[in-house]
């Protein structure tokens, strides 16, 4: 495998070999990353990059594309099939990008939005002030309860009927638990409210049949393609099929150009997979890790944000610990085992520096770790955290990171 690359441009190379070894001798413990397989690799790295297909399949603005149609065709209906959708669009880039063409197909600036705060769970792009979302558009933040971490219903659908917002957004990316979608729609319904869902880190949960799925309650839907659904870097919007030709025009030419349809391929080879029987025995494996590893962390003393996890993540509280979300982070990575800090609900430090660690199990299940191991990885990590400045401690922990990796390598 690139042995072209090897020859045309060592350097690049020799920097890939080294991502690539601490990709096998580390654990990754970031619950928005995963490993792909060879087949999505290889549909990446296919002759499809070099074509152009500015348009949708049949409506092209370039010749040449009759096999590209075929391509892009195939992604939605497996996509459609996989989360029972009515339609889908296959080419946002990524995940900010299908959540602002998502916004643009309903809303005008300045609109009154609701979505989670970035401090309690939410992302960047459901409303931040520094975010083109929070820029654009007048956003009301939501929270969870002070008390539970659990989202606050009651209260968001009491601040919902203040603001009377045109559009809001379920979802987030860094909440440990099961989103109800069911209410969220009450809720929209109630002040007259378009229901977007942002499911990027639970969708593969969700076609697992893990998590409740946002469908048939929402109207539109916006997902990455990689995290828990295990495909390539991108995204795709779903919405009902009156919204179909507000979504589609919102993403092109609203917002992009050509279509990347390499990484379309690599999406339609991904929901494949997904829609395999093994796929769901895979989703209940990333739960169950997850629920193992947080049991272990309460085990060795560590608070965690709403006392456990229902899905795929889970954060870490270490306010009560003395050592920052910073300090932990560089500590794993010391030890072989790769997070992010997190802010946590109510966080009186700074992002840059917060109070919490977010973990998750997406990547470790793909490699094959069962609950007894992500246990394992939890007494690590927490010894790791606990002896953050002690170098000579976390280059052992690395050592027993690294053993316990021989035992589950990434294969291709």
């Amino acid at each position: 495998m690139m042995e072209f690359l090897s020859k045309a441009d060592p350097e690049l190379f020799a920097i890939i070999k080294d991502e690539e070894r601490r990709q096998q001798e580390g654990i990754e413990l970031i619950p928005s990353e995963n490993i792909v397989s060879r087949a999505v690799l290889e549909a990446m790295g296919s002759v499809l990059t070099d074509k152009y297909a500015e348009g949708y399949p049949g409506k092209r603005y370039y010749g040449g594309n009759e096999h590209i149609d075929r391509v892009e065709t195939l992604a939605i209906e497996r996509a459609k099939k996989l989360f029972g959708c009515e339609h889908a669009n296959v080419q946002p880039l990524s995940g900010s990008p299908a959540n602002m063409a998502a916004y643009a197909a309903f809303l005008n600036l300045g609109d009154p939005v609701m979505g989670m705060a970035l401090t309690q769970g939410g992302h960047l792009t459901h409303g931040h002030p520094v975010n083109f979302s929070g820029r654009l558009y007048s956003f009301t933040q939501y929270t969870v309860d002070a008390k539970t971490h659990f989202i606050d219903y009651d209260a968001l659908e009491k601040t919902a009927r203040e603001v009377k917002p045109k559009l809001i957004v379920s979802g987030a990316t860094a909440y440990p638990r099961i989103i109800d979608f069911k209410r969220f729609q009450e809720i929209c319904e109630a002040v007259g409210a378009v229901h977007m869902s942002d499911v990027s880190h639970i969708a593969g949960l969700i076609v697992g049949g893990v998590h409740p799925s946002p469908f048939p309650f929402t109207d539109v839907v916006t997902t990455t393609t990689h995290k828990t659904l295990r495909g390539p870097r991108g995204a795709i919007i779903m919405c009902k099929q009156q919204h179909a030709e507000a979504i589609d025009k919102a993403v092109f030419p609203g917002l992009q150009g050509g279509p990347h349809e390499h990484i379309i391929a690599a999406k339609a080879v991904a929901f494949k997979e997904a829609l395999e029987p093994s796929f769901k025995d895979y989703a209940r494996q990333i739960v169950a890790n997850a629920r193992s590893m947080a049991e272990e962390f309460l085990a060795q003393g560590i608070e965690l944000v709403s006392g456990g996890t229902d899905n795929h993540l889970l954060l870490l509280d270490l306010t009560k610990t003395g050592v920052t979300g910073k300090q932990a982070e560089a500590a794993l990575a010391k030890a072989g085992m790769y997070a992010n800090k997190n802010t946590v609900p109510f966080d009186t430090r700074k992002p840059f520096d917060p109070s919490g660690v977010r973990l998750g199990t997406p990547s470790i299940t793909t490699r094959g770790f069962k609950q007894g191991d992500c246990a394992l990885v939890a007494q690590l990590a927490t010894k790791a955290i606990r002896n953050h400045a002690d170098d000579a401690i976390l280059a052992k922990l690395r050592e027993e990171t690294r053993e316990l990796c021989k035992r589950f390598p990434k294969e291709r």
